[in-house]
């Protein structure tokens, strides 16, 4: 998610470099962000190859911030 944040969209591949997820994990992983409605996927091709683009999603940002504003008070 905190990848997210910061772009207006990411390719699945952008997201598992920088993670250092394997495929299968980071698959998981998207659809419960997508499911819990975080974060929304869109599957399209590239030329002849498959293209995942993630995007975080309004609902996605407030329940971030509320994470970090927890976390913040928990650290104090």
């Amino acid at each position: 998610m905190s990848l997210l944040i910061g772009v207006d969209s990411a390719e699945f591949t952008f997201i598992k470099e920088k993670t250092g997820a394997t495929s299968g994990n980071l698959s998981v992983q998207l659809d419960k962000l997508e499911q819990a409605g975080y974060i929304e996927i869109e599957k399209s091709f590239k030329g002849k190859r498959p293209l995942t683009t993630c995007r975080i999603t309004k609902h996605g940002i407030n329940a971030f911030e509320t994470y970090v504003e927890n976390l913040k008070k928990y650290i104090e």
